[in-house]
């Protein structure tokens, strides 16, 4: 969220669509709010190239825009990309390469080996790395990370649009977590998180010194904080979002 307004992070609304992101997105998300990264952006000058190393990123990026308008180029590969190779040996139902029917606005550049295209649906980035001898109307073959043959949703595609699944409880967590760490960098308190995320009534009535509430809104604010201090890069590989995903897991209290 990163709205510079002291009160923005209090209304839940402002996070719904974080529920329905992926890993990548995620990633940006949580650092997109790191003060260092965004002082580094304030400051660039020509080529950031080095500076933006340093974050795991072949270029930086606005950290004012969110996940659903930003492409960061990530430098390491994750288990997101997707390879489209020409087919050595196609039938006559090959799919071929055409970049406009791939659905989602595109962003193309090049990573230092090979061409990449992102592709932002709702909730979520596509990436793909494009092989060299690639062509317009060429047929050609799409594999995952893992070897599983794997199609890019097409522009004209009605099933990318549809409706989405439930919201997992691990995404849920990623909501509060990024509300807790938006009002921490917004000079909240622990309480006044608690009372944005369960209400003012269950706070008056559960928070206490020991209380399990104040505790766990401790750890969504100690989970945040490491996530944007460098746990965001656990978000570029393949292990599924949740609590175990922190590169240097707080302690329970």
């Amino acid at each position: 969220m990163t709205d510079p307004r002291p009160e923005a992070w209090r209304p839940c609304a402002a996070y719904l669509y974080v529920l329905h992101l992926n890993g990548p997105a995620l990633a940006w998300e949580y650092l997109r709010r790191h003060p260092d990264y965004r002082r580094d952006w304030r400051r660039r000058r020509g080529r950031t190239g080095t500076i933006a190393q340093r974050w795991g990123l072949h270029g930086l990026e606005n950290p004012g825009l969110d996940a659903r308008e930003a492409h960061p180029a990530w430098r390491s590969e994750s288990a997101h990309l997707v390879q489209i190779h020409p087919d050595l040996a196609p039938t006559a139902d090959a799919v071929l390469f055409d970049v406009w029917r791939i659905a989602g606005h595109k962003h193309l550049f090049h990573e230092g080996q090979h061409m990449v295209l992102t592709a932002w649906l709702p909730g979520r980035w596509r990436s793909f790395a494009l092989a060299p001898a690639l062509e317009y109307g060429m047929a050609c073959v799409h594999v995952g990370r893992n070897g599983d043959a794997e199609l890019p949703p097409v522009a004209d595609e009605a099933s990318w649009s549809c409706s989405r699944p439930r919201p997992s409880r691990a995404m849920l967590l990623e909501a509060h977590t990024l509300q807790a760490l938006d009002a921490m960098l917004a000079g909240a308190t622990l309480r006044e998180v608690a009372e944005a995320l369960h209400g003012t009534a269950v706070v008056a009535s559960d928070w206490h010194a020991d209380s399990a509430l104040r505790a766990r809104v401790r750890r969504l604010a100690q989970r945040g904080a490491v996530l944007m201090r460098g746990g965001y890069r656990r978000l570029l590989r393949h292990a599924p979002v949740g609590q175990g995903r922190l590169h240097d897991p707080t302690k329970r209290p």
